[in-house]
């Protein structure tokens, strides 16, 4: 049987901290902000980190390969159509000849940016109408957001339509369109969340100090709000990349001979039965991204989510 050895715990085992600042602050715990903990639970998520690294690949690609490709998106080639992926075209070519990496990935560049301007767009109108309404509440609040039932009445469908009629179609036609739309939910989310903050003691305490509206507002209510306000933004692209894709694909979004996700869709159905490649590639890229923005959307949510900080 082996023998326990007992060791007397000595002062001399000790090194004491000076009592001063530097050893104060050595002797605690580091501070860890509300962003620095979201980052750091953000990366513990392998699915999230993983749909930013896609994300990433996807907006490189989308930037450089339209202007290193030897081919050009709108270049006709009568020799290579409806030709098959192989080396010389990675995606094959379409029913006109033209190379369909190089038109995806100008497509991807078309749909990214139309998604992220008309997003942006969304969350500042949403925001500061639903910040108004929350803030003031009572009848200024009622009469907002019988604003917002009423263009939720009106279908997306006829805003394209009578903004096409006007405008004519085009990339800044669909931006308007979205952002006409989309920014109520946007909107509704702040109005709740500001009603609740609005009751806070800090903010109270401001207004006892003299703090007005847009001072309260930038200082202490929009600084509460920005993780849900990333969150629904993380969710809103996606599905602006799918609205852009719909109207493309009816035939009511970026003219020929310019490429975007939804008019390769509808040129590669056309062709599904006899060339299904020219409809799979296009569907892959839509598929991929949403996913990717919905799957760092739910890292988000854990991530800066308030309840789940340890």
């Amino acid at each position: 049987m082996s023998k326990r050895v007992e060791h007397e715990i000595t002062r001399q085992m000790f090194e004491p901290l000076p009592m001063d600042a530097a050893g104060m602050e050595a002797a605690g715990r580091a501070a860890i902000t509300y962003w620095k903990d979201a980052w750091r639970r953000l990366r513990r998520n392998k699915v999230a980190m993983t749909s930013i690294a896609v994300l990433v690949l996807i907006v490189l690609c989308a930037v450089i390969i339209p202007m290193v490709s030897s081919y050009d998106y709108a270049a006709q080639d009568i020799f290579s159509i409806n030709r098959h992926p192989s080396a010389e075209h990675l995606f094959g070519a379409d029913n006109l000849g033209r190379d369909l990496f190089t038109r995806c990935w100008e497509g991807a560049r078309v749909s990214l940016t139309i998604a992220l301007v008309a997003t942006l767009i969304n969350v500042m109108i949403g925001v500061l109408y639903g910040g108004i309404s929350g803030y003031f509440g009572g009848k200024v609040d009622m009469i907002m957001m019988r604003g917002v039932e009423i263009i939720y009445t009106i279908p997306d469908l006829l805003w394209v339509i009578m903004l096409m009629v006007v405008l004519g179609s085009g990339e800044r036609t669909i931006i308007i369109a979205i952002a006409i739309t989309g920014w109520g939910s946007m909107a509704r989310l702040v109005r709740g969340q500001i009603l609740q903050l609005k009751q806070s003691e800090y903010v109270m305490a401001s207004r006892t100090l003299g703090g007005r509206f847009p001072h309260i507002i930038m200082k202490h209510l929009l600084p509460n709000l920005m993780g849900p306000i990333i969150i629904d933004l993380t969710f809103s692209i996606p599905s602006a990349i799918f609205t852009e894709a719909s109207l493309s694909y009816l035939g009511m979004g970026i003219p020929v001979p310019l490429a975007s996700w939804g008019t390769l869709a509808n040129d590669g159905a056309k062709m599904l039965l006899l060339q299904p490649y020219q409809l799979f590639f296009p569907a892959l890229l839509i598929s991929l991204t949403m996913l990717s923005f919905n799957m760092l959307g739910d890292g988000l949510r854990d991530a800066l989510d308030p309840r789940l900080r340890q």
